[in-house]
């Protein structure tokens, strides 16, 4: 898992750069939603030979096909967030630092998935 820090405000695409130009395993696909549906993200996917698996946002003029079977999986990120923001620590930010802020997301991922491992 890799987690990266953004403004307050700042859109969901802006982060596309900072979690894709790590040194990670290469994905085979990029599941997202409406908010990663720029030309830009899905040219740099191309170019890796990564499948884009985003819907299209209704302002589009120029509609692509989204596998929605496939598009399903998404929701197993959504329950992931959900279980994180269980932690209270999380869910409103008490820590001060970007740094310690990004611990305990850490440290809260690893109790996530220890509990998935106890079951």
């Amino acid at each position: 898992m890799r987690s990266e820090i953004t403004g307050d405000e700042t859109a969901d695409v802006k982060g596309f750069d900072l979690v894709m130009t790590q040194d990670l395993p290469e994905p085979e696909y990029f599941l997202a939603d409406k908010g990663y549906d720029a030309d830009k993200v899905r040219e740099k996917l191309e170019e890796r030979g990564i499948v884009a698996v985003i819907p299209m946002r209704r302002n589009r003029k120029e509609w692509r096909a989204v596998d929605r079977d496939f598009y399903r999986w998404r929701n197993l990120v959504e329950r992931c967030f959900s279980k994180l923001k269980q932690c209270r620590r999380v869910a409103t930010r008490y820590d001060k630092t970007a740094l310690s802020f990004l611990g305990f997301i850490d440290i809260a991922s690893v109790r996530v998935w220890l509990r998935l491992l106890s079951t």
